[in-house]
């Protein structure tokens, strides 16, 4: 199932449609490292226990520590469901943000990229389990996030956490957690309450619809469930979709039709039913709406006025951020270089937020 991150990514992380085919450009950033660090005897909030968890990871660049042995130069980014840290080396992110003289420098911050339990080439259902595998949760995740950073990496502080999506709501949970730990946080695309209204109903329709699939055969198929596919992949679609941007590229029935029968073709040959499943049940009980005024880090916490996921009408951003002591929030209006949800990973939209967190945050 190699391509099924990238599949995602493309529609619920980059939301936006296939561009025209293009020479990419030689990448201005170092090569990252990829390793391997195993968590032992891991002990999930379900109860459940793997006597290892394989927690995959990139980094680029060095860390550097003070005086003290205080880490100061590292960078945690944390990808959306389904993704894994390999969509941030893209030029729209890792072009913008990497290269010399950039904001994350790679000469000068220690750059993490790690990819998720459940996600990537980390531990996860389709390596052999399937459905077997313990039903991780969201403070799973972040637990095992920080055992990788500080236990496999060495890293003792943050100097920032920049969370897309699902690594937006996770940067939440950091802040609350663990809030001596890092200086900033950056959350992209996400709502810092509990799921619930029309995004808790789209995601417990696409868990459902796999579930009753017959070919499902709950979790140990041998050939992956047609209709539990055909659902998640809708699902996908819709939900990584920016409306101006569809319209204006798919002004026609024919073409949005054509285009529609390619992208979910694609979508079906690269996914994974129990993956995707796992995936998008993560997030259940995930609220972090209580033990915001816990969070000390500065925060930047930006959203996109076309976000289908986290639409501005609810107005529940404004909200919250008055809970957070020195927490800052916007929201970027729709233009020609938003793409829906998807807008957390073109850097150029909202870059200058980042320029203002990190000058902020300097100690």
């Amino acid at each position: 199932m190699k391509n099924t991150l990238r599949i995602f990514v493309l529609l619920l992380i980059a939301g936006h449609l296939v561009a025209a085919q293009t020479q990419t450009p030689a990448p201005t950033w170092p090569t990252p490292h990829e390793g391997d660090y195993v968590v032992r005897d891991f002990r999930f909030q379900s109860g459940e226990t793997l006597p290892e968890v394989r927690m995959h990871y990139a980094t680029i660049g060095k860390p550097e520590k003070d005086a003290n042995g205080r880490t100061t130069n590292a960078v945690l980014i944390l990808h959306g469901t389904g993704g894994s840290g390999q969509q941030f080396l893209r030029p729209i992110f890792a072009g913008e943000l990497f290269g010399p003289g950039q904001l994350l420098d790679a000469s000068k911050y220690f750059l993490i990229l790690p990819d998720n339990i459940g996600h990537g080439k980390s531990a996860k259902p389709s390596d052999g389990m399937r459905a077997h595998f313990p039903h991780y949760e969201y403070t799973d995740m972040i637990a095992l996030q920080r055992e990788l950073v500080e236990k496999g990496l060495g890293v003792n502080h943050l100097r920032l956490i920049l969370g897309t999506s699902m690594g937006c709501m996770h940067a939440w949970m950091w802040g609350e957690n663990y809030p001596s730990e890092m200086d900033a946080l950056m959350p992209l695309a996400c709502l810092p309450v509990q799921i619930a209204g029309r995004n808790r109903i789209w995601r417990k329709m696409a868990i459902d619809g796999i579930r009753e699939d017959p070919d499902w055969k709950n979790g140990d198929y041998a050939a992956q469930p047609r209709a539990a596919l055909q659902i998640a992949s809708d699902f996908l679609v819709i939900a990584g979709s920016a409306p101006a941007r569809m319209q204006e590229e798919l002004p026609a029935r024919d073409a949005a039709d054509k285009y529609l029968d390619e992208t979910l073709k694609r979508v079906r040959d690269g996914l994974d039913a129990n993956d995707f499943l796992y995936a998008v049940e993560a997030s259940r009980n995930y609220d972090p709406s209580m033990k915001l005024a816990e969070i000390t880090a500065a925060v930047m916490f930006v959203n996109s006025a076309d976000d289908f996921i986290n639409p501005p009408e609810l107005g529940i951003a404004e909200r919250e951020i008055k809970k957070v002591k020195r927490g800052k929030f916007v929201l970027l209006p729709i233009s020609e270089q938003t793409r829906g949800h998807g807008t957390h990973t073109r850097a150029e939209v909202w870059r200058q937020y980042l320029k203002e967190l990190l000058d902020d945050s300097r100690r």
